[in-house]
């Protein structure tokens, strides 16, 4: 009995497996999801009876699977006895029973829930397609942990040889940065000791070019001076004594004498070379032994001032032994003047040049305008000096002579006879200190000078110059015995006056 159950119960189980795995290789569901997804691709052109035709197959085709499946539910159950199967099919069969679900026959009814066969249908290929997405990300994840495992593992050992050739490098630098400092305080060390040498010998090569300049300066003016002391001593009264004039077409006096025109032009050259030259190489020989630029300004002007102020002086001396000899032996039909102007013209190198350069270092040591260090002269700018005294007079010389203008500290600026230095204050009304004097002939003025003005010029009582043009007159005896004065020779006596020649601004009130 026993057998024969079991053997019962053994052909039920092929038989269910038999339909199961005929059911399965039919693949009955994977049909049904195919017509319905043509259905739906065509159902806008089907016709309405082409539709249900359609309806009514795929549910005939849903029947007959349901149908199968029923059955097999029916032996499964049947497979685990008279209750067998009761708990799942109360609590899963039964809500659909109660929802019109009816069974006969083992056929499936017509009322079956599409909706949740679709639902499980799209969970079931939703579950497959995020398990596969998950397998494939997963294997793509760990392949490419790999690779970053692998780029690691190179990167350390990459990491590990770089800190190796660091630590090398770092120690070879060490070394090096401390040879390269041994090495370059030794060079600072040589650069500092070559850059006072060349300091040194620098000072000494100035100090040797004008050590010989002077020298040379200094023999040749002790020969001229000799030779000119002769001259001034016997052999200008003897030259007075034989000189006779020479007639000629126009006076040695008129503004066109081709001397006075000539000479004139040379000499308002020569006066350009100086400022934008000789100048220069004075301030360059002072500037080795102050830096105070200003004061260095304030000694050249003083300078060619004082040069000025001597050879006038010496010069109206010159002149006035020139007149007191002629005067006695004078006969002809020129005037007085022409001899002594024509004697002038051919004889202005007998002068005392020497004698003219010690006067104004003398007057620049007197100054109290300026300074030098105690270790310095003001013979180092005698070169200049000399030029400025030769210049002078030779200017004074002329018939019509050239002269510098009067000039003191806080005057008012006067655009006609100054030009302003670069480091000036444009707005300010007084000049602080003269650069360069202007060049003037009467009262018409030939060459500009300059000058610094700055605010806050001192308005006091300028101090007492000791420029004999200022504090001479002169002697009123030659003029006497001379015959008359020519309006141009009036003009320069007028403005040699101290009374007339200074303005209102010259003496320092505002």
């Amino acid at each position: 009995m026993r057998g024969s159950i079991k053997s019962g119960s053994k052909k039920r189980a092929s038989k269910m497996a038999e339909s199961l795995r005929r059911l399965v290789n039919i693949g009955t569901f994977t049909v049904l999801q195919e017509k319905l997804e043509r259905w739906l691709d065509n159902y806008y052109i089907n016709t309405c009876d082409q539709n249900v035709a359609r309806c009514c197959e795929i549910v005939e085709l849903n029947a007959k699977v349901q149908g199968q499946l029923f059955k097999l539910l029916q032996v499964t159950a049947e497979s685990g006895g008279m209750y067998g199967g009761a708990s799942i099919i109360k609590s899963r069969l039964l809500p659909f029973l109660g929802q019109n679900f009816f069974t006969s026959g083992g056929s499936v009814t017509a009322d079956t829930s599409l909706s949740v066969l679709a639902e499980a249908a799209a969970k079931n290929r939703e579950i497959d397609e995020l398990q596969d997405m998950y397998e494939t990300s997963l294997t793509e994840l760990e392949a490419d942990l790999k690779d970053k495992e692998a780029e690691n593992q190179d990167l350390k050992d990459e990491l590990i040889d770089t800190k190796n050739e660091l630590d090398r490098s770092t120690r070879s630098s060490n070394s090096d940065k401390l040879f390269l400092e041994n090495e370059n305080r030794e060079l600072r060390r040589k650069l500092s000791d070559a850059q006072d040498e060349i300091v040194k010998l620098r000072a000494k090569a100035g100090l040797v070019d004008d050590y010989d300049r002077q020298v040379r300066n200094l023999r040749d003016e002790l020969s001229l001076a000799s030779t000119k002391k002769s001259y001034l001593d016997s052999d200008v009264y003897n030259s007075l004594s034989t000189y006779r004039y020479t007639p000629r077409v126009g006076s040695p006096l008129s503004v066109d004498d081709p001397v006075q025109r000539v000479r004139q032009q040379n000499y308002i050259s020569r006066w350009n070379d100086m400022f934008s030259q000789d100048r220069l190489d004075a301030m360059d020989t002072l500037r080795r032994y102050s830096d105070d630029y200003e004061n260095n300004q304030r000694i050249i002007f003083l300078a060619i001032q004082e040069a000025f102020s001597v050879s006038k002086m010496a010069f109206r001396q010159f002149k006035m032994k020139v007149r007191a000899n002629l005067a006695a032996t004078h006969i002809g039909p020129e005037t007085l003047e022409e001899a002594v102007q024509d004697y002038v013209n051919r004889n202005t190198d007998l002068c005392d040049l020497t004698g003219m350069v010690a006067d104004v270092i003398r007057a620049l040591n007197r100054s109290p305008k300026v300074s030098l260090p105690p270790d310095a002269t003001f013979s180092i700018v005698q070169p200049f000096i000399r030029e400025a005294c030769k210049l002078a007079w030779n200017m004074s010389a002329l018939a019509h002579p050239l002269d510098i203008a009067v000039a003191t500290d806080a005057e008012l600026f006067d655009n006609n006879k100054y030009r302003r230095s670069y480091d000036s204050e444009y707005t300010a009304p007084l000049v602080s200190h003269h650069i360069w004097p202007s060049l003037m002939q009467g009262a018409k003025v030939l060459m500009k000078g300059e000058a610094c003005t700055r605010r806050g010029a001192s308005l006091g009582a300028s101090r007492r110059s000791r420029s004999p043009t200022r504090s001479t007159s002169p002697s009123p005896r030659p003029r006497s015995r001379s015959r008359s004065l020519s309006p141009s020779r009036r003009n320069r006596s007028r403005s040699i006056s101290p009374s007339r020649s200074r303005s209102p601004f010259s003496s320092g009130v505002w």
